[in-house]
């Protein structure tokens, strides 16, 4: 039987000798790419310990906002690739792959009920009917908790706090190892956000085209986008480069609520599908074209908004001359 973990247990795994000098507080834009993916990294590794303990006593928050935290680590992975592309890199991604895997059917269970009770109010035989999705959450949760208790878990948390402050990425000696290392951050940030904002303007002309997969593809460009200049917010410290940060994240965010309502209609349809009896009605609720016109329709306009918004510039972020460690 696996041990129990607690938050104090999963911190300590999480910090090394090798990471007790501090690193800064805040990003900067003259900063060295290493030092800002270790920041980045390291609050979103600290955001997912924060809510170990509540998604195990089984808080729905807790499980949304662990989630969360777990996108921005992956995305920060992405953000900072290739740069971060060592040895040890597709075993750190595989764990927190699997990580997420183990919080999505809880999480998808947890939607999908909340949105048939709310839009059926206290009709009782769909209170009745929703009593398998109750016992299927239940099991669901039995099977998270274990996972987050279980060694699988604590080898993950300790390997990927050590792969952030010291993986090979961290000490390759070639060229452009270290010209990425020491790389500003302002440069990269700028460079790395024009390529995602483009190829995600680019896909979300054919919104109203695409099928369920591609639409889901779009979503998850969206999210990369968002919570990669959420990470940077630090950078957005003057007026105009502040202005442009939040009108950005304003039509990413209506966005992305957007198209995560249509993922969430096709994977509470999928869930209705897969359980028996009359639970089998409940998927019904979750297929509505004029829901799905309306949703694709407001993701549309706040695409053509945010393509219309003026592309960041190193600039914007006011990069140093010199580099920072």
């Amino acid at each position: 039987m696996s041990r129990s973990i607690t938050s104090s247990t999963a911190n300590a795994h999480a910090k090394p000798a090798a990471r007790r000098n501090a690193l800064p507080a805040r990003l900067s834009p003259g900063m060295a790419c290493d030092t800002a993916f270790r920041i980045i990294a390291r609050r979103h590794l600290d955001a997912v310990l924060a809510q170990h303990d509540g998604t195990c006593r089984g808080d729905p928050d807790a499980l949304h906002q662990i989630r969360i935290a777990l996108t921005h680590l992956r995305t920060a992975i992405r953000f900072f690739s290739p740069m971060v592309d060592d040895a040890r890199r597709p075993n750190v991604w595989a764990e927190l792959k699997w990580l997420n895997g183990q919080l999505g059917m809880v999480r998808d269970l947890d939607v999908a009920i909340e949105r048939v009770v709310a839009e059926s109010g206290d009709e009782l035989a769909v209170i009745a009917e929703l009593q398998h999705w109750d016992e299927k959450r239940a099991e669901s949760h039995r099977l998270l908790a274990r996972a987050l208790q279980s060694a699988r878990y604590r080898r993950l948390v300790e390997q990927t706090s050590m792969w952030i402050d010291s993986g090979p990425w961290s000490t390759r000696r070639s060229k452009e190892a270290i010209r990425l290392r020491r790389r500003t951050l302002a440069d990269h940030a700028r460079e790395r956000l024009t390529d995602w904002e483009t190829t995600l303007l680019k896909k979300a002309r054919k919104l109203k085209r695409l099928d369920v997969a591609r639409r889901h593809q779009l979503r998850l460009l969206n999210k990369r986008l968002t919570y990669s200049v959420e990470s940077l917010a630090d950078l957005f410290a003057d007026g105009a480069a502040a202005a442009k940060q939040k009108s950005m994240l304003k039509q990413l965010r209506k966005a992305q609520r957007s198209l995560g309502q249509l993922n969430d209609d096709v994977r509470g349809q999928a869930l209705a599908s897969s359980l028996n009896g009359a639970v089998l009605d409940a998927g019904h609720r979750f297929l509505n074209r004029k829901r799905e016109k309306k949703l694709l329709r407001t993701a549309s306009v706040a695409y053509r908004k945010l393509d219309k918004t003026k592309r960041f510039r190193s600039s914007d972020l006011a990069p140093s001359s010199e580099p920072e460690v």
